[in-house]
């Protein structure tokens, strides 16, 4: 076992309280990074302390899901390129909850070192007056779907945790069940710092959101994840569908198309694109996603 500061994210967390003591008593920006829980899955050994391996439940949708296209899933070679990881099939069981042991770990080192940098936030008595805006990149897959790492348009790898802390602005401890985008987070702490949101940027600020977490909010979120072959996959997800074209970069061609019914199916079991029952629901779905993301803005 060694002490958090051994490994890259304790340093950086040494790096954040310094700068918070050196900057106390003027107006401060900081932006922090933490590597973990990205590969490999490495921490100090308290951490794996803290789960029983035979407790780690394994996923529960292990196959791809039914319908699923050619270019939906990954062979996930950023993982199989780690030693004694399998060149191709599935992960067993054994290590399948060694790896996910291994995240486990890591998300709580991680999670120790914001709550160290927190602290000295709240010690030098600045939490009163200091937005904090803390997110993930992007989401993970633990053996899901038979596949791991991220690299796909699925709910698992574009939903990542956003978490705000806005003094004297909304309800601490709440949810907002509006659909959000990593790109309203600079249009938000422009509106929290009073500084005027420039006009190229494509998000908006949650301010409203935060302030009513109950009110509607934007029609959809888009993302997009490339295949090769010159292949883009776009995604749009509203309430209830997330909806995946993937087309010829150039010509615009829609080669596959994917669509989850989240109504009846929040893992994403099953690409109901080809039933017929749902042509309509597409139709309505491709064209707003052809809209552009200003289309999907909401009003506020």
């Amino acid at each position: 076992d060694v002490e958090d500061s051994a490994y890259h994210d304790g340093k950086d967390a040494d790096a954040a309280i310094q700068a918070l003591n050196e900057l106390k008593d003027e107006t401060f920006f900081i932006a922090l990074g933490f590597h973990k829980p990205h590969l490999p899955f490495s921490a100090p050994t308290r951490y794996w302390d803290l789960y029983d391996p035979e407790a780690i439940p394994l996923p529960a949708t292990i196959d791809a899901p039914e319908g699923a296209t050619a270019y939906s899933l990954t062979n996930f070679g950023e993982l199989r390129g780690y030693t004694n990881m399998p060149d191709d099939g599935a992960m067993d069981a054994d290590l399948a909850r060694t790896l996910k042991h291994g995240y486990y770990a890591c998300v709580s080192y991680m999670d120790a070192q914001v709550g160290r940098v927190m602290a000295g936030l709240r010690r030098l008595g600045l939490d009163k007056d200091t937005v904090v805006l803390l997110w993930g990149d992007h989401g993970w897959k633990l053996g899901d779907h038979g596949s791991w790492c991220k690299h796909t348009n699925f709910e698992i790898d574009t939903k990542a945790p956003m978490v705000l802390s806005a003094p004297g602005r909304g309800s601490a401890g709440s949810h907002a069940g509006g659909l959000t985008e990593f790109v309203d987070m600079y249009p938000t702490l422009c509106d929290l710092c009073d500084i005027p949101i420039p006009d190229h940027c494509e998000g908006q600020s949650l301010i409203p959101l935060v302030e009513d977490t109950e009110r509607d909010w934007k029609q959809a979120a888009i993302s997009q994840y490339p295949r090769g072959g010159g292949v883009m996959g776009y995604t749009l997800r509203t309430n209830d569908y997330r909806y995946t074209e993937w087309q010829d970069a150039q010509s615009g061609e829609v080669k596959e198309r994917e669509l989850y019914d989240h109504r009846t199916s929040s893992d994403e079991a099953a690409n109901v694109a080809s039933n017929d029952a749902y042509r309509s629901t597409i139709d309505d779905l491709s064209a707003q996603l052809g809209a552009g993301w200003q289309a999907q803005a909401a009003v506020v």
